[in-house]
């Protein structure tokens, strides 16, 4: 195949649709803006760098009894993974003035896993099939054109220099409104379609995660689980974050809206979120050796003006979404636009593997039509 294609988001939607094309034997140029890979996959280690065995950021979980199709692309992955800590005792947490109460833990249905390594374990594993010439970091996307050829995207490297890159089909793989926010497009999309993007919420980008990094998991010690509520915050739903190699750590999801997280500090959260596991768990969480704080809000190339009002989770919708002049050159395939998962690891490949298949056979078709075309006029001439 002769086509071009373009990928923008090196997440595991992007990363997915690379594999696919790879495996197709299609060649594929894949642009993503961060000094990394993976999105708001990102698993790092108590120092904050990616890793190998880290906590996840992102998201954490997945549930192969509700998600059976990425459970079988994990598999073929080559990964692993293991429960959700839910053995002990859950605590809930009320009022301040009072003492946090404990519960006999029930079983979770459907079980939650994680992967082991973290869930960027597959990002790696995905990205170590593609050739590496196909990937560019540090690509920050600004403009995206019609021309006769097909589309051209404009993008700015680390140096801050400006390049062009054209191409037969762009697909994006990032959530709609960061595609409304960020690009600019010529000519323009139309009302309906732009406004529908904006209005569609980014999963992630509102939120922030806290983690504590312990020796040990004290807390089982104490037939506790590590799961708890509350209602005084500022956690709100606290989790056993313990790696499958044993690396200790409890993660909680902050419940100060993004403008108060930014009008109060980061500093301040983590002292308090300390503060509270401490209270919840025993004087052992007052020390941890290592706190991780990530605010997704904060994060240019997650969230827009729009995410910092917590909106609801996106839901599957069948409609297209591009429409007009750029419905033959553009495709999203972000897990928001999934119509099975969105807002999911599960979306993201849901959506990634089914526009990418659709892309693949169009041009498959394209590229038969012209040998066709060829064939015939050859013989013509022949005779």
């Amino acid at each position: 195949m002769s086509q071009s294609i373009l990928i923008v988001g090196g997440g595991l939607a992007g990363l997915t649709a690379a594999r696919l094309l790879h495996q197709a034997g299609l060649g594929f140029q894949l642009l993503e803006a961060r000094e990394r890979l993976g999105g708001r996959i990102l698993s790092i280690d108590a120092s904050g760098e990616p890793s190998g065995d880290g906590f996840d950021l992102g998201p954490s979980w997945f549930w192969p009894d509700m998600q059976p199709a990425l459970c079988n692309f994990v598999h073929h992955l080559g990964l692993n993974y293991f429960e959700q800590n839910s053995d002990g005792d859950v605590i809930f947490q009320r009022m301040s003035r009072e003492a946090p109460q404990r519960y006999r833990g029930i079983r979770q249905e459907p079980q939650s896993m994680r992967l082991v390594g973290g869930t960027g374990a597959i990002i790696s594993t995905l990205a170590e099939s593609l050739p590496a010439k196909s990937i560019q970091l540090n690509a920050r996307v600004t403009h995206v054109s019609l021309d006769g050829e097909g589309v051209v995207v404009q993008y700015v490297d680390a140096s801050g220099s400006s390049h062009k890159e054209q191409a037969a089909h762009v697909l994006f793989a990032l959530p709609p409104r960061l595609i409304e926010a960020k690009f600019l497009f010529s000519p323009a999309l139309d009302y309906a379609t732009a406004e529908r993007w904006r209005k569609t919420p980014t999963w992630m980008a509102p939120h922030a995660k806290f983690f504590a990094l312990y020796d040990r998991p004290f807390w089982r010690d104490a037939g506790l689980s590590g799961t708890a509520q509350s209602m005084v915050g500022p956690l709100v739903e606290i989790h056993d974050a313990t790696t499958a190699s044993g690396r200790a750590a409890l993660f909680g999801f902050v419940g100060v809206p993004a403008g108060e997280r930014a009008s109060v500090g980061r500093d301040a959260i983590i002292a308090a979120s300390v503060q509270q596991l401490a209270h919840m768990f025993g004087p052992e969480a007052t020390s941890p050796r290592a706190t991780l704080f990530k605010d997704w809000t904060d994060d240019p190339l997650t969230a827009t003006a729009d995410d910092r009002q917590a909106g609801g989770h996106p839901t599957p919708d069948r409609r297209p979404w591009v429409n007009g002049k750029w419905r033959d050159y553009i495709s999203l395939a972000g897990s928001e636009t999934s119509i099975s998962e969105p807002g999911y690891l599960a979306g993201a490949v849901e959506a990634a593997t089914r526009i990418t298949t659709e892309l693949i056979g169009r041009l498959s078709k394209v590229e038969t039509h012209t040998f066709t075309a060829f064939t015939e006029a050859s013989q013509t001439v022949g005779n």
